[in-house]
């Protein structure tokens, strides 16, 4: 990843590494921007809640901010953690001093546990004087509330709102609708344009954070030179991607993870090679004697995959020819939905059996499936019902789904024996690409051994 452009936060140290710099930091990072950062406060808490706050002496702060602007004015600034009056008073005559223009606000003012994050004179300054300056403000509804007097009961509140923090100076207003119940919809208003932005509720119940990382990445996008419509959707794609990574590190909330997607590119190249090498084996054990008259394929999913473009698959799938394989392209995300269906289906059951191939079905591998003590399940294509057979493609999941639940575990092995214009066939179904290799493998070497005697 090239960085491009540069980003500094303005905000409160969390120890725990959800909120505040680390996350803003590691969101920056995530979008390939450099990250600067001057901290305000340090707060004492854990994953369980805010147990106490330091304020950084006010010179202390002037000191680390002029030191960053002088040297390098950023593309974008993000404010969140201002602690008191005195802070938000030295932050607005610096960025005021270097003409600062990509300024995002996130007002902090409560933590999710009840404390005070930002004193009343403070709350009182930031209105007067910081968001006057500010290109973006982030507020949830509760400090939506506080900043323009609005009571919030109805989305016609959010406009009223909206438009009493621009006649206090903000030129474009994003109020956050994630701690409510229901589907998350965010509201933005620049005074023209009334977009409502929904995302789908993502349960991983509170998470811790999440307002820190949605203002980091409209910043992120802007010092990208993205445009504010732009960053502000791509910044909602990228935090429903990291709350879907939210870790829990402690006994308390789940915690924002920002990195997510940069853990996934890892993963991704990881399992691309991972799926070469093992291809290759099963072409030097020469399996063509597995592969059905449709051929075969294999899919592999990221661990939490629940998309066809999180399943690592074969374009062309896997050719016989004779006893050899041939590959004739490469494996990429999303190469096959057949196989990303089955992949998808049994990890809706257990998420640790993330890799499948299919392969010929016949009673003989069937016995010898049974004598290498492989679980064994199976579905009636017959039994599939009306409204499966009508929609394309989720043939695979129903009958998947079927043996699964007949077994009551995902098992090694799950077959059926066709129907019209459907061919019979197994699926070999693996933790891994390793794991699902070595069951090929052994099936392949205990057939060619059956063929010998019979």
């Amino acid at each position: 990843m090239n960085i491009t452009g540069t980003a500094l936060t303005i905000a409160g140290f969390d120890p725990s590494g959800g909120a505040g710099l680390q996350t803003d930091l590691k969101t920056f990072s995530a979008y390939g921007i450099n990250g600067k950062s001057v901290a305000t406060s340090i707060t004492i808490q854990n994953t369980m809640g805010v147990r106490g706050i330091y304020d950084l002496p006010c010179k202390i702060v002037e000191q680390q901010l002029c030191a960053i602007l002088e040297d390098e004015k950023p593309d974008a600034i993000k404010t969140g953690m201002l602690g008191n009056e005195t802070i938000v008073e030295t932050v607005v005559s610096l960025l005021r001093r270097h003409r600062i223009k990509n300024l995002v606000v996130d007002p902090v003012m409560r933590s999710s546990s009840g404390k005070s994050l930002l004193s009343e004179k403070g709350i009182q300054v930031l209105k007067e004087k910081l968001l006057p300056m500010a290109l973006m403000v982030t507020p949830n509804l509760r400090e939506t509330e506080i900043l323009s007097g609005v009571k919030i009961r109805k989305a016609s509140d959010k406009i009223r709102a909206a438009r009493v923090l621009m006649k206090l100076g903000a030129k474009k207003i994003l109020i956050k609708g994630g701690h409510l119940k229901g589907k998350p919809q965010d509201f933005f208003y620049d005074g023209k344009r009334t977009l409502l932005l929904d995302s789908a509720r993502i349960g991983r119940g509170d998470v811790h954070g999440t307002g820190c990382a949605l203002a980091s990445a409209i910043t992120a996008g802007l010092a990208k030179g993205e445009d504010v419509i732009a960053s502000v959707e791509a910044a909602k794609e990228f935090i429903g991607l990291a709350i879907t990574g939210a870790v829990r590190s402690g006994k308390g909330t789940l915690q924002v993870e920002p990195l997510l997607g940069v853990y996934q590119n890892s993963d991704r190249y990881s399992m691309f090679e991972r799926v070469l090498r093992s291809v290759e084996k099963l072409r030097n054990s020469h399996i063509g004697a597995l592969i059905p008259e449709v051929q075969s394929n294999i899919g592999f999913g990221l661990e939490d995959a629940n998309s066809l473009s999180d399943v690592i698959g074969f374009p062309a799938r896997i050719v016989r020819c004779g006893e050899d394989i041939i590959v004739p392209a490469s494996p990429r995300f999303g190469g096959s939905r057949h196989v990303a269906d089955i992949v998808l289906t049994v990890m809706r059951f257990d998420k640790s059996k993330r890799a499948v191939m299919n392969i010929k079905y016949n009673s003989d591998l069937i016995k010898v499936c049974k004598s290498l003590k492989f679980s064994i399940g199976s579905f009636d294509r017959t039994m599939e019902p009306k409204r499966v057979r009508s929609l394309e493609g989720s043939s695979l999941e129903w009958g998947t789904a079927y043996a699964i639940r007949q077994c009551g575990f995902v098992p090694d092995i799950i077959f059926d024996k066709g129907g019209m214009r459907k061919e019979e066939m197994i699926r070999v179904i693996a933790e891994d690409i390793e794991g699902l290799t070595d069951k090929v493998l052994k099936i392949n070497q205990r057939h060619s051994k059956f063929l010998q005697k019979h």
